[in-house]
């Protein structure tokens, strides 16, 4: 097994241990599942930066990146920074993060939030609205177009928006539909974890100008946006450059003035 296989096994357990535990009415009743939500569709559209800085602990592939920053405090921090939105692990597992985290960014900041989490059930987008979420991730490579099909609408009904995940030619042929609102590209393979920015490039073309186009992963430098601009990209999301800092707000503010230049 690769480290997606072992991640989604994983997730199967937690998922159904979940809905023994706590069915999806209960979410109704949270306080944020009413909220109205804030688009990350629409700041990236108006943006000229396109700044999404994630939150995150560790990964799979780089042990520890940060076990000290607050989610709070760096959730404060991106927002006075001026990103356009804040990306929030979920995964326990692999990368150290938990609900918790998206509830306290919520509370913390007005940015539209992504539930970066590996959705494998209907159950884990309405457990995204009721802890806040404003987008919630679909990824290709471990859904089939029914199932994208599927979460996607429901994600719509919700008021959230929908960011499909894609790495090579044959995801981004068999998920476009109506039901989506950004395409990213990762430019790290999920099953050996390397990293290669001409990905997002290869497949630039094939991403119809209707969804907003986000580059992901590996994305360390000023110069590598500016580039991947001109292949019509509008999001970036950056997570381990800002995270392996001591102030990741303040990392987050200093790169998007040197990108304003």
């Amino acid at each position: 097994m690769n480290i997606l296989d072992k991640i989604i096994a994983d997730k199967r357990i937690e998922v159904d241990l979940k809905k023994s535990l706590i069915p999806v009415h209960y979410f109704e009743r949270m306080p944020f599942y009413e909220r109205k939500t804030i688009s990350l569709t629409k700041k990236l559209r108006g943006s000229d930066t396109g700044i999404i800085a994630e939150f995150k602990r560790r990964s799979p592939s780089k042990s520890i990146i940060n076990d000290t920053s607050a989610v709070d405090d760096v959730a404060i921090g991106y927002e006075f920074a001026g990103v356009c939105g804040m990306s929030i692990l979920t995964d326990e597992i692999y990368f150290g993060g938990t609900l918790d985290d998206l509830i306290t960014a919520r509370q913390s900041c007005k940015l539209p939030l992504l539930r970066k989490e590996f959705i494998i059930d209907e159950y884990q987008i309405y457990e995204a609205k009721a802890f806040g979420a404003d987008t919630i991730l679909l990824i290709a490579a471990i859904l089939t177009k029914a199932e994208i099909k599927h979460f996607s609408e429901l994600a719509k009904s919700l008021k959230l928006d929908v960011l499909l995940e894609v790495h090579n030619e044959d995801e981004i042929h068999g998920s476009i539909m109506p039901s989506l609102d950004m395409i990213g590209v990762n430019n790290r393979n999920l099953k050996s974890f390397e990293v290669n920015l001409d990905i997002s490039k290869q497949l630039s073309s094939l991403i119809p100008d209707d969804f907003v186009k986000i580059s992901e992963s590996g994305i360390s430098s000023v110069e590598a946006i500016k580039e991947l601009q001109l292949f019509g990209f509008k999001g970036f999301l950056i997570g381990e450059n800002f995270m392996k800092t001591e102030d990741a707000g303040e990392s987050a503010k200093q790169f998007i003035k040197d990108l304003k230049r």
